[in-house]
Parts: C-alpha cells; sequence; structure tokens
C-alpha cells in the first residue's frame, strides 16, 4: 500500500469504464478531468463511471476538476494544426479565426493590447517560439523562430502584463457550478496569482452552500511563487504545475522551486502536488527514462502528497503501464525517505492543540514500535489529515462515516480511507479497527497497530485517545 498519492487524469485513451476499473485497481487515487480540453457530457460520463466502480470495488478513488482560468491557448486549425516554418511571418489576430500556417487566434484577444515589439511569445509550453515584428491594429505580425508543429487549443504564454484579465472568466464559473452540481471532491485553479484568486472561489463555494470541495492552487507563474506564502495559508493544497511554470520561469528553478514548495506545504499541513512531465516518454514508449525515475524518486523523497499523470493517461498509448509504472517507483523511494527528520520538521511547526500533540505521539510510537498501522476512526477526516502532515512510516487507516469523508482525505499522504457504519461505543472503535485492518494490510500474529481518535465520536471535536493494540 504506497502513501503517496496518484492522480490520473482521464482522456481520449483512458475514457472507457474496463480501463478505468484497471487503473482504480492499480493505484489511481483521484481522477482527474481537465475542463480546458473537457466538455460537460464527457466529464459526467466519467463521474458517472467511477461512482459505479467506487460501489462495485468497495473504493473511494476522488473527483478532481481542472479549470481552464484565465490561461491564454490558440483556437482552432485547418485540419486541426498547422506547420511553422522558423524564419516565417505569421499574423495572430485579433478576431476569431480558423487557423493555419499564415495566421490564428487566441482565447483572450485583449491581451494583445500590452504586447509590444520583440515580445516573445511561446507556444505549446514553450515547444514553438514567435517574436512580435510589428503590432497592427487587428493583428500582430509575428516571425517565428523555431519550427514546429502548432495543434488546436495549445497554451501561448505571452511575456507581458496581464492584470487586466479578470481571474475569473464567464466559463470558469459556470464550470465551478458544475462541479457544485457533480459534488466533485477538488477544484484545481489554473493560473493562481495571489490568495484573492482563492477568496473569490471560496466566496463562490460559499453562495453555493458547498463545504465539501477542498481547492487546489496550480502554481504556474511567477507572481504565484512571490505570493506562495499566502496562497497556501488559503488553499487546501498546491500543485507545481511545472508546464506552464517551466515557460514563465527559466528551466533550471523549476527543481528549486518545486523542493520549497513541497516544504512549504509540509510545514503549513497542506497537500502538495507535483505535476506535468512525469513519464511523458511513456505517451509512446513502453519504459521511462531514467530522468523521469530519479524525478518521482526525488518528489517522494522530498515528502511531497501526491504526483499527478497527464498526457500519459489522456491520450497516451499506455495509460496503465504508466500508473503501474509510477506506483512501482514510489513504492522503492518510500523506502529511502527519511521519516524521522519530517516528522520533527513538521512538529516545529505544529500549533499546541490537543489533536496535534495527540498525532505526533501516534505517529512517534508507530515509527519507534514499527507497528503496521494507525486506524483513524474520523468524522470529518482531520485526524486522519493531522496524523497524514507527520509522515508516519506506516499507513494510516482512516474509518470514516461517509464516503464524500472518505474522498476528502484521497490526496493526504499515507492515508487509506474506508466508509463504515456507526461506531457508538469505545470497545465497538477497537474490535472495528483491529478488522479492518486485518481485513486490508497483511497482518501476523504479535503485529501491533494504534489507534486513535476522538470518543465519544459525535460529541468530542478533536483527538483525545490513543491505544496500542497488538494482533
Amino acid at each position: 500500500m504506497n502513501k503517496t498519492k496518484i492522480i490520473a487524469t482521464i482522456g481520449p485513451a483512458s475514457s472507457d469504464k474496463a480501463v478505468i476499473e484497471e487503473l482504480m485497481l492499480n493505484g489511481m487515487d483521484v481522477a482527474r478531468l481537465n475542463l480546458s480540453h473537457a466538455d460537460y457530457p464527457f466529464c459526467m460520463d466519467i463521474i458517472s463511471k467511477v461512482n459505479e466502480l467506487n460501489k462495485k470495488l468497495d473504493l473511494n478513488v476522488a473527483i478532481m476538476l481542472d479549470t481552464e482560468g484565465p490561461e491564454i491557448r490558440t483556437g482552432e486549425f485547418v485540419n486541426g494544426e498547422a506547420y511553422l516554418l522558423a524564419g516565417e511571418q505569421i499574423k495572430i489576430y485579433r478576431e476569431e479565426v480558423i487557423g493555419d500556417k499564415n495566421g490564428f487566434s487566441i482565447s483572450i484577444p485583449k491581451v494583445i493590447d500590452n504586447v509590444k515589439h520583440n515580445t516573445t511569445i511561446k507556444l505549446d509550453d514553450g515547444k514553438i517560439e514567435l517574436k512580435v515584428i510589428e503590432k497592427r491594429t487587428d493583428y500582430l505580425l509575428c516571425e517565428v523562430v523555431n519550427s514546429g508543429v502548432i495543434t488546436n487549443y495549445k497554451s501561448v504564454n505571452i511575456d507581458c502584463p496581464k492584470k487586466d484579465i479578470p481571474f475569473l472568466s464567464k466559463k470558469d464559473r459556470e464550470d465551478i457550478k458544475f462541479a457544485n452540481m457533480m459534488n466533485v471532491d477538488f477544484l484545481a485553479l489554473s493560473f493562481v496569482s495571489s490568495s484573492d484568486d482563492i477568496l473569490e472561489i471560496n466566496d463562490l463555494l460559499i453562495a453555493l452552500d458547498n463545504d465539501h470541495i477542498e481547492i487546489i492552487a496550480k502554481i504556474e507563474n511567477e507572481q504565484a511563487i512571490e505570493e506562495i506564502d499566502e496562497i497556501i495559508r488559503v488553499s487546501d493544497g498546491v500543485m507545481i504545475a511545472r508546464g506552464d511554470l517551466g515557460v514563465e520561469l527559466p528551466l533550471e528553478r523549476i527543481p528549486g522551486v518545486q523542493k520549497m514548495i513541497i516544504n512549504k506545504c509540509h510545514l503549513a499541513g497542506k497537500i502538495s502536488i507535483v505535476a506535468t512531465e512525469m513519464l511523458s516518454s511513456m505517451e509512446t514508449t513502453m519504459r521511462p527514462t531514467r530522468a523521469e525515475v530519479s524525478d518521482i524518486a526525488n518528489a517522494v523523497i522530498d515528502g511531497v502528497d501526491s504526483v499527478m499523470l497527464s498526457g500519459e493517461t489522456t491520450i497516451g498509448a499506455h495509460p496503465l503501464l504508466a500508473l503501474q509504472t509510477m506506483e512501482k517507483i514510489i513504492k522503492s523511494a518510500e523506502e529511502d525517505i527519511d521519516y524521522v527528520e519530517l516528522l520533527y520538521k513538521a512538529m516545529r511547526t505544529e500549533k499546541q492543540d490537543t489533536t496535534g500533540l495527540i498525532a505526533h505521539s501516534v505517529v512517534d510510537c508507530a515509527n519507534r514500535l514499527r507497528a503496521k498501522t494507525i486506524v483513524a476512526p474520523t468524522m470529518s477526516g482531520y485526524t486522519a489529515k493531522k496524523l497524514s502532515r507527520f509522515r508516519p512510516s506506516c499507513p494510516i487507516l482512516a474509518m470514516a462515516p461517509t464516503a464524500e469523508v472518505a474522498k476528502s482525505l484521497a490526496l493526504n499522504f499515507g492515508v487509506k480511507a474506508i466508509t463504515i457504519g456507526e461506531l457508538n461505543s469505545f470497545d465497538k472503535i477497537l474490535k472495528t479497527s483491529k478488522k479492518k485492518a486485518m481485513e486490508y494490510l497483511n497482518l501476523e500474529e504479535k503485529d501491533k497497530i494504534i489507534v486513535t481518535g476522538g470518543y465519544p465520536l459525535k460529541e468530542v471535536k478533536h483527538t483525545n485517545f490513543m491505544k496500542i493494540e497488538e494482533i
């Protein structure tokens, strides 16, 4: 049972129910749907399939919707693509057109107002570069710096101020209402620049009377890095989206930024996610590169909560193999995590409340006793999240009252969440904890488990006990 969680993006290569079932059985903790590409009927179909399979397989795989955000993208092209040749000129039109090698339109034409002569424009995560050589009323005239094929709806990064572009577009508002209607578990917000962006979404969810959806801030530009402490403070978690971030920043800065954000999230008790090109070679091949293996392993050793597959599972030739490969790399890398250091690091910034102090003691005891699992009956998921922050070397078996609570723990390091009936006595808590631990883990005689939680469950709002049990 791996502790680092896996998000798999669902797309054309993985939308079949049989494929989704295999992904769920092989370690997918969260199914992600990217609203920059997926329409509502597709999302509804996938969510329905995941919900049905959760019941069939007795799992709690969560759903994440990824908003488009104030992202600039190319429009459509004739036959879906165009080949741009270095040295040739191309126009970026204000008006919507069907693009070709001579010109195309972009999703937010207003940004053209701020573009200056010699501005660099990067397409498709920087694969193609354009240089602005002339600004006209109806279009920008650019020179193609390096050749490449551009296709529909690819990213456009323009090195110019974008302050007059609102964070929430009409489409984003509709997408968030759709997320609320579908009762998804996580909302990943693209191109967050400040804590105000998060608070705006939070207000929208409050207006929709939704206190379940957790907000993940995607870090994709330098302004977000400058505001990272405040963004972490008001978010439930942070995704280091290395695609656009690697276009906005020099590539050599990305590893340091990634480590910094993982560390800050850990100290704040917030979820951290590393995304983009983790196994991109496996979109076409059956083996990862050594660099990709090292990339995933280093994120795991740094204590990240979750890693994400994108193109590997949406359009890749081997979506299931990519997931299995990531699972295998994680399993090996987790043996090299310095759990003691992560525990001490978290304790240095833990507020001195009852739940935090008991959670620290539980994890410290679990590590010293080499306990096989920590079982945590939890009404809201709070106890399990506290335990996760201290990074125990054994898994946390969270016993939640509802699937909604169980799925809210799908991204937290080390937590295996299951749903149970009502536990109305302390004896029943202990009996059920031992039973479920033996059911979900390969326990042997003399193995130790630690049970922790708050009792009585419905009356106490904090963790107030721990008990060491021997099988």
